[in-house]
């Protein structure tokens, strides 16, 4: 890994000082290195350029609006899936207020994205985590588009994946095929889902939706070494929780 401080401070040590001087360079640019959080020249080229360094939470969000609008619009599915994604994450509200920021600036696209994504792969896990967000994400107007695909193929050859283990995952949020007439449930089958009543104030009402949220997120399942088909249930689960809080939240009219 590059530290372009440290390299700059050094050099120009040397050239003051030669080598006490390179070594007391090094140390003042390593400093400002972790002052501005600088981990590579891309990292040094945004900070000129005036766009802040991503921390690793902002980053899954910019990566998340960048396939939100990758077809040209924003549904409100998407935005809808980003608002899961917090609350599966519990942020705090300073936290949400970035990751909406990434968000939305992930829709503008002039993010350079694979530094970030290289440095991520040496995190399996966190990996892993973002490319299912991303398929949530993708799956979250009901298709997947060539360019949305196309988009989480190179990112997951970032990450250091292969084409068909990135596309292993699409598998686990792909929606169920299901007979006609049985996808949408009804009102009082979304409150029984979420056990709550039509009497139930809307503030418990989304604790209720956040707490099953939680328990059944696949992230979590896959995390506890569950096999494909349960993460395949979860995701289905996640998504009938979803419909029914959309739907409770309309019948009842709150946000």
């Amino acid at each position: 890994m590059l530290w372009p401080g440290t390299l700059i401070g050094a050099g120009a040590g040397f050239a003051i000082a030669s080598i006490p001087g390179a070594m007391l360079g090094a140390l003042l640019g390593q400093a400002l290195d972790r002052r501005l959080h600088l981990q590579s020249w891309g990292h040094l080229r945004e900070k000129l350029g005036g766009r802040p360094v991503l921390r690793n939470d902002e980053l899954l969000f910019v990566l998340l609006g960048r396939l939100a609008k990758c077809d040209g619009q924003v549904m409100a599915g998407h935005i809808e899936q980003a608002r899961a994604e917090m609350r599966s994450l519990d942020m705090s509200g300073p936290a949400q207020r970035r990751a909406i920021a990434a968000f939305n600036r992930g829709k503008s696209g002039r993010d350079r994205l694979r530094g970030y994504l290289r440095r991520l792969s040496t995190q399996p896990h966190a990996a892993e985590g973002v490319l299912r967000a991303c398929w949530r994400m993708v799956w979250a107007d009901g298709r997947a588009g060539s360019s949305e695909r196309e988009l989480i193929r190179q990112w997951g050859q970032w990450l250091g994946w292969t084409p068909h283990q990135v596309q292993a995952l699409a598998h686990d949020y792909e929606p169920q095929k299901r007979p006609l007439g049985g996808s949408v449930p009804s009102y009082q089958d979304a409150l029984k889902l979420l056990g709550v009543s039509a009497t139930t104030e809307p503030a418990q009402i989304k604790r209720a939706y956040r707490r099953l949220l939680s328990r059944h997120h696949p992230d979590k399942i896959a995390g506890s070494g569950a096999t494909a088909m349960q993460v395949r249930e979860a995701t289905e689960r996640t998504r009938e929780l979803h419909s029914a809080y959309t739907l409770i939240r309309e019948r009842r009219d709150f946000r």
